[in-house]
């Protein structure tokens, strides 16, 4: 049986959650996993309920959640897990993130469907056709910036994108992109930011001595590399480790971090408020 998804926030009072599981019993409803979170500093609650139930979809879980949700302020998020989301990957040239989502998609870790891949470079054309995943080579430069992202927005509206995943994808989106999937566009950086900023992170990392190296993974917004952050991961290194150590290294974690964020997504599990998240485990 596909499982219902509640994830929703209000302004913390007495008697959320047991509003919440008498919507679920009035539904025939059994709930599967619940977990909660109240940000003191704020006075928000958070709440993720998935729950088996008799609805015939989103809509009428919608409709039959409205008046508790009214009641008591909630903004709510609904799905059922039987509703896979459909996603895009935008890569570069370096293949390692690109290569792991496809790869952990095909071997049914990622419930979602990978509807396109597209890439500047047309360097990965024969990876996503032997995952029979169609390709888009969109070649751009800073005078074809603005009618190369007219023909993204295009092909993922067509497409009936709503997620889109930035695997190592080396160019600046423009806030018309952005703003087009608000906390629906997931990025992937080496977490030296600020410290070692522009190029050759790794060997400015090198040079400094540093003991840990990291990557994060963030919903992209405006303010480059400071969106919501999703998940981070780090790995020690010592005076050994040369540069291409890690460099190594830290692709491992971008590749592991990148797919905890994306599945995070994908399942129902992320709340952003403010330019932070709730990750729901």
């Amino acid at each position: 049986m596909a499982t219902a998804v509640l994830l929703l926030s209000c302004p913390d009072r007495p008697g959320l959650s047991h509003a919440v599981t008498e919507f679920v019993l009035s539904v025939d409803g059994n709930i599967l996993h619940a977990e909660q979170h109240i940000d003191r500093a704020t006075g928000v609650f958070f709440q993720r309920v998935e729950f088996e139930a008799s609805v015939s979809g989103v809509a009428e879980l919608k409709e039959r959640f409205a008046p508790t949700a009214q009641r008591y302020g909630m903004t709510v998020w609904s799905r059922l897990s039987s509703d896979r989301p459909r996603v895009a990957i935008l890569a570069s040239k370096q293949p390692h993130c690109l290569v792991d989502l496809l790869a952990r998609w095909q071997a049914g870790e990622l419930p979602a469907d990978i509807a396109a891949v597209f890439s500047n470079h047309p360097d990965h054309a024969e990876l996503a056709a032997f995952y029979r995943v169609p390709y888009h080579h969109l070649p751009v430069t800073p005078d074809t910036r603005e009618e190369q992202e007219t023909e993204l927005l295009r092909i993922l509206a067509e497409l009936d994108v709503s997620l889109v995943i930035l695997a190592r994808y080396m160019q600046v989106l423009s806030p018309r992109v952005l703003d087009t999937y608000p906390s629906h566009i997931i990025n992937i950086h080496h977490s030296f930011l600020p410290a070692f900023m522009g190029a050759k992170p790794y060997h400015q990392a090198q040079e400094r001595g540093v003991k840990l190296i990291g990557a994060t993974a963030h919903y992209a917004t405006v303010e480059l590399d400071e969106g919501p952050i999703i998940t981070q991961d780090v790995a020690p290194v010592t005076h050994r480790d040369t540069v291409a150590d890690l460099v190594r290294k830290g692709r491992d974690l971008e590749t592991v971090v990148l797919a905890e964020a994306v599945r995070a997504h994908v399942e129902h599990r992320t709340l952003v408020y403010g330019n932070k998240t709730v990750v729901f485990a």
